[in-house]
């Protein structure tokens, strides 16, 4: 904890000080920041140091299993904070990152029991269940490890699915305005896969080469009613 305060009157010596300019104009203007990106609580996952992003740039949400509950009436952070991201703030990407060896995922792809000493976080955890009952029905004979690391990626993919259950960001894709992103670190290998929504498989991100997007900005409307014309 010594060393972690250090760094805090570092930064208010150094780099407070060498970025005056910046903190001046968002405490002036306020934030605009360009995506949401919902991750992970874990520590060795820092979405800012991902993205190699500057202050201002990136509006985040963090939590065990990077869990975006489906919507529902309950106050919860996760649906505030998605709310207030696209209604108020007016983001148009968001992301969904997990990560490889997570913590959270092993918890999902392991017995019931094993959490019963952690209760909300197994109750939490059930948002997960869709990950695994993917992976148990359609990836047989994977090792231990694999296994969570299918549930880790399958999960990534489920939580989109929940994200869209919300009615800002549902409002948002009928629209023709917002863009889901699935992201996943492989702590391991130190590089970042994405979601390709076309082949629904994950793809390294590599520079020169196009984005994998989950789902690309597109006005999306089941209904075609032709438009009214107004009497003349």
């Amino acid at each position: 904890m010594n060393e972690l305060i250090g760094r805090v009157f570092r930064f208010e010596k150094d780099v407070y000080s060498s970025r005056s300019e910046l903190y001046g104009h968002l405490a002036a203007n306020g934030q605009s920041p360009k995506a949401l990106m919902i991750s992970c609580a874990d520590s060795r996952i820092v979405p800012e140091q991902v993205m190699q992003a500057e202050p201002g740039d990136l509006f985040v949400c963090r939590n065990a299993g990077n869990i975006v509950p489906p919507y529902a009436t309950q106050n919860g952070g996760v649906t505030s904070t998605v709310e207030y991201a696209v209604a108020v703030l007016g983001i148009r990407d968001i992301i969904v990152c997990g990560h490889s060896d997570c913590g959270a995922m092993k918890g999902v792809a392991g017995p019931p029991e094993a959490l019963e000493s952690i209760p909300n976080v197994a109750a939490w955890l059930r948002h997960g269940s869709a990950a695994r009952a993917v992976v148990d029905a359609s990836y047989p004979d994977l090792d231990p490890a694999d296994r969570v690391r299918a549930i880790s990626l399958e999960n990534v993919v489920a939580q989109l699915a929940n994200l869209r259950t919300h009615p800002s960001v549902a409002a948002g894709i009928a629209r023709g305005e917002i863009s889901l992103h699935g992201w996943f670190v492989d702590i391991h290998a130190g590089q970042i896969l994405g979601l390709d929504g076309e082949t629904g498989q994950f793809a390294p991100l590599r520079e020169g080469q196009e984005l994998p997007v989950a789902l690309r900005a597109g006005r999306r409307l089941a209904a075609h009613f032709p438009l009214a014309v107004a009497a003349e």
